[in-house]
């Protein structure tokens, strides 16, 4: 059976799956200020940290049109799979919810699965991989989207990031009760947790803040040899390469994928932000 994979774009795609027609990326748009962009392969990372540098207010996101999502759903594939960052952090799953809704209205019936990723950045990646994985295989599409789900639910994903202004003032911290002062230079291990964000814990210093988001995954990931390990991290590769070798010292896994953040990503993780799934 022919399929197809979208996802918003906050869940990064290697540069060799970006010419892929078995995925397509749905931009979420962008603005720092008076500057408007949408999240596609136009974006410029150096360019837009610069931007929010520079920019006294919070930089913003705007989620997909229903109509944007109908519109991916228009193609050959028979069966069509798409992850949104989560329903708790952005509009962009309702969207698709009634994107494919408005599809069925106009075109007829399909198998379209709406995936909400309880997660964003490589944790979505995660999920359209293994969509991938399991159509290749040729399972049937109702045996796939039983099987995502339980694979979604078992993901571990955690991030440290330097600054966290974005997403508190956007109000993504809700589920954190009390954040230290970033003065202090103590850096909160978050988790995202059935969609939610969470504090974990907290070290001082960036690097130890990382060791310690390697350590947790190290003690709380199971069934490591049949997972991929997925970092993305905004503009700090060395930092990306740090978590890597650590938590590759202590466990083994199926495969290794290191990406730089898209724009969403970018927006939120912040110049130096690193996360990590398995």
């Amino acid at each position: 059976m022919s399929y197809k994979i979208i996802l918003d774009s906050c869940g990064e795609m290697p540069p060799e799956y970006k010419a892929d027609k078995r995925f397509e990326i749905v931009p979420l748009g962008i603005e720092v200020g008076d500057y408007r962009i949408m999240d596609d392969e136009n974006f410029n990372q150096k360019e837009f940290l610069a931007k929010v540098a520079a920019c006294p207010t919070c930089p913003k996101s705007s989620c997909p049109s229903p109509e944007r999502y109908m519109e991916a759903f228009r193609c050959e594939a028979e069966h069509i799979y798409v992850v949104t960052l989560s329903s708790k952090l952005s509009g962009s799953y309702n969207s698709a919810v009634l994107g494919k809704n408005l599809y069925q209205e106009k075109y007829g019936k399909k198998d379209i699965y709406v995936c909400d990723s309880q997660s964003a950045s490589c944790g979505e990646t995660q999920i359209a991989f293994k969509a991938m994985e399991m159509e290749e295989e040729g399972g049937s599409f109702e045996e796939i989207v039983k099987k995502l789900e339980k694979f979604r639910d078992g993901l571990k994903t955690f991030f440290v990031l330097d600054n966290l202004e974005t997403l508190r003032k956007n109000g993504r911290l809700s589920g954190v009760k009390a954040l230290v002062a970033t003065t202090l230079n103590v850096k909160p291990l978050m988790e995202g947790q059935k969609g939610a964000i969470v504090q974990r814990g907290q070290a001082i210093g960036i690097k130890k803040g990382l060791a310690k988001m390697a350590d947790t995954l190290i003690k709380e990931a199971i069934q490591t040899e049949e997972k991929k390990l997925m970092i993305t991290h905004c503009n700090c590769p060395d930092r990306a390469a740090l978590v890597r070798d650590a938590i590759l010292n202590e466990i083994k896994v199926k495969d290794v994928l290191v990406m730089d953040t898209a724009g969403i990503s970018s927006m939120y993780a912040n110049d130096g932000g690193v996360i990590v799934t398995l």
